[in-house]
């Protein structure tokens, strides 16, 4: 379990540093703490906790603390309250066991189709960028009614585990059980992992994730 949670905690820097490529934002790891000295795009945090015992020093000496900055504490073990900063959310690292189908999900391929896939989304305007479609590790991947998109997510490989993130349309557990199928087969052999918080946590629970342990994301 401790080797997983390692995994994908270092899958989640990646992706996050994936993104960051997109807007040639280049951020580094050192002393077990990713980090960006530039200001990184909104959802995505300005340093991540590679592993438990970081000190707020080690994190915040590397990042813009000026207002929007944000830290994932990948074992909410860090008090960055006396620094000016507030907890955003509390969520939990989560893996699914293996399923066998992806239930019509398919990968975005084009731009033209990657911008309806955004618009579903609904996030911030320029964070997710076509560019991501060009990265081998991503896949873009979305589930229609007809022609009417319902449903996406963002699997992304990392050497021992792949990250499932972005999710959008996923009501229930058999949503979610199809979700991580699709994971699968973008990359298949590989443990499917990610985080989720709030009203997403129970139906990814009710999937059968095992819960890995806890995270906050503190924000200033």
């Amino acid at each position: 379990m401790e080797d997983l949670l390692d995994a994908t905690v270092g899958e989640n820097a990646a992706w996050c540093a994936a993104v960051c490529r997109t807007h040639d934002i280049a951020g580094s790891d050192a002393d077990r703490v990713w980090a960006s000295a530039r200001r990184t795009p909104l959802l995505y945090p300005d340093a991540i906790t590679l592993e438990p015992g970081r000190s707020p020093e080690a994190v915040l000496g590397r990042v813009d603390t000026s207002a929007g900055c944000s830290v994932k504490d990948s074992h909410a073990d860090l008090d960055l309250g006396a620094h000016g900063f507030r907890v955003l959310l509390e969520g939990r690292w989560l893996t699914w066991p293996g399923v066998p189908e992806s239930d019509g999900w398919v990968a975005v391929r084009s731009a033209e189709t990657f911008a309806t896939w955004l618009a579903a989304w609904g996030g911030p305007d320029g964070v997710l960028v076509p560019a991501l479609l060009d990265d081998p590790s991503v896949s873009v991947l979305a589930r229609y009614d007809g022609d009417l998109l319902v449903a996406g997510l963002i699997g992304h490989r990392a050497d021992r585990v792949a990250g499932l993130s972005n999710a959008f349309g996923l009501v229930s557990a058999a949503d979610w059980r199809a979700a991580v199928g699709a994971v699968q087969v973008a990359a298949p052999g590989l443990p499917v992992v990610g985080y989720e918080s709030g009203d997403d946590l129970d139906p990814a629970l009710d999937a059968g994730a095992r819960d890995l342990g806890p995270l906050r994301v503190w924000l200033r």
